[in-house]
């Protein structure tokens, strides 16, 4: 397939995406878009922020946490985090930053209803002068010791939660009820503001951001992706790499990419190699029906399931292309974001957060979400392009990210809520 499949060249491309974006920059919205570019982080000394997550374990709304708190902390301010503790507090209280552990990922409403007691009682000692919760169960305690307390109180919407009933409805709405509520994609900022009815200066949209001194690719050397290869059982010198990275569960969509793989054609497949990197977290019997796939569609040569990859920067280098064929929405799309920054060409499913992230044709593909046969066709397509062409999508794809998505800028605005919210408060009580 030849560069024509791109339609312009890599320069005029960013510059239409660039064009795009001012003219969706001028349309009116009833919500307020954080401007990732502004780094500065205001001054917010004397200021105490209790973060509230079940558990510090590996994922998005845990990492997001740890950046949040390392932004207080280089702001004059203390930061403290209240989970049940997990693989990430060593990392959080290496940033100065302090953890105290409650029993905070249960649903029982008698632990939620303690919990809240002692969650005031930890404010009062503190001083904490704003809470910050990232999950539902929590939030509720939060919520009660924050009004019991009068302390300020903002919530992140990290997900669109799925219920029907009127009883699930009041649950997920605690997570509405923030002074501000933090939305971390449009796409989410769209759910709560349909749900909830939450629009104007009450929510923001502040994107997860990629941290650039770690996801860029000159930070990685060679021995960091020669010895990720091995540990992938990759032999040849040469095949092209397909990652699909990402816990080992249905929704993430390693079914549907075990599957596409069996129909690109045989000609494009028979140099790549697909690898499925993730925790099973004890999903064994999905773990077993992969395998089965894999040998059932005779691909044992074409497919690795490698495990959890503690190196991930090195990881992407490690690929050629990259997979997010997540068959539910994905609220942002963390993995689209740090392969993209890695400057790898990222095939996403078209739906949820991930839209945001890769510009189809553009800095990557988008297919149509849990169709084997729409994600064979992409996979086609890029396997079909020779690298320099697809290092052309991955280029693209890496300037859209560093100027959109930044750790800096979710950390600058994400600090500026905080302050907004102090300024708001301390104006009402003149």
């Amino acid at each position: 397939m030849s560069s024509k499949w791109l339609g312009v060249s890599g320069r005029n491309a960013l510059e239409r995406a660039d064009d795009a974006m001012v003219a969706l920059a001028g349309q009116p919205v009833e919500r307020e878009t954080a401007r990732m570019t502004e780094t500065a982080l205001p001054d917010l000394r004397s200021r105490t922020i209790l973060q509230i997550i079940p558990e510090l374990s590996a994922g998005g709304a845990e990492r997001t946490t740890l950046e949040v708190a390392e932004a207080i902390m280089e702001a004059g301010g203390r930061a403290i985090v209240a989970s049940e503790g997990g693989r990430l507090v060593p990392a959080l209280e290496a940033l100065g930053a302090e953890h105290r552990t409650l029993k905070l990922s249960s649903k029982n409403p008698a632990v939620i209803i303690s919990n809240a007691g002692k969650l005031a009682r930890l404010i009062e000692e503190t001083g904490t002068d704003l809470v910050h919760a990232r999950s539902r169960a929590p939030a509720w305690s939060a919520l009660w010791a924050a009004r019991r307390t009068g302390t300020a109180f903002v919530t992140t919407y990290h997900g669109a939660y799925s219920g029907r009933s009127a009883l699930k409805k009041v649950y997920n709405s605690v997570m509405a009820r923030g002074d501000v509520v933090i939305a971390n994609s449009e796409w989410t900022a769209d759910h709560v503001q349909d749900t909830h009815g939450v629009t104007g200066d009450r929510l923001v949209t502040i994107p997860r951001g990629v941290d650039f001194d770690v996801f860029a690719p000159g930070s990685v050397s060679e021995d960091r992706v020669t010895a990720t290869r091995r540990a992938w059982q990759i032999e040849a010198a040469d095949p092209t790499v397909l990652l699909l990275p990402g816990r080992l569960t249905s929704w993430k969509g390693q079914r549907v990419a075990i599957e596409a793989m069996a129909q690109v054609d045989e000609s494009l497949r028979s140099g790549a190699i697909l690898v499925l990197a993730g925790d099973a977290q004890g999903r064994d019997d999905y773990v077993d029906e992969l395998e089965r796939a894999i040998a059932e569609l005779g691909l044992e040569h074409a497919v690795r399931i490698v495990g959890h990859t503690e190196d991930m920067a090195a990881a992407y280098m490690a690929s050629d292309i990259v997979l997010a064929p997540s068959t539910r929405p994905e609220a942002f799309g963390r993995v689209a974001a740090e392969a993209s920054a890695m400057g790898k060409p990222v095939i996403v499913a078209d739906h949820g957060g991930q839209r945001e992230i890769i510009e189809d044709r553009r800095t990557g593909l988008r297919v149509e979400p849990g169709s084997p046969a729409s994600l064979a066709t992409g996979i086609g397509a890029l396997l079909a392009l020779d690298p320099a062409e697809r290092q052309s999508l991955g280029e693209a794809g890496r300037v859209h990210v560093r100027e959109r998505f930044s750790k800096r800028g979710l950390q600058a605005a994400t600090l500026s809520v905080y302050k907004r919210v102090f300024d708001a408060r301390e104006e009402r009580q003149k």
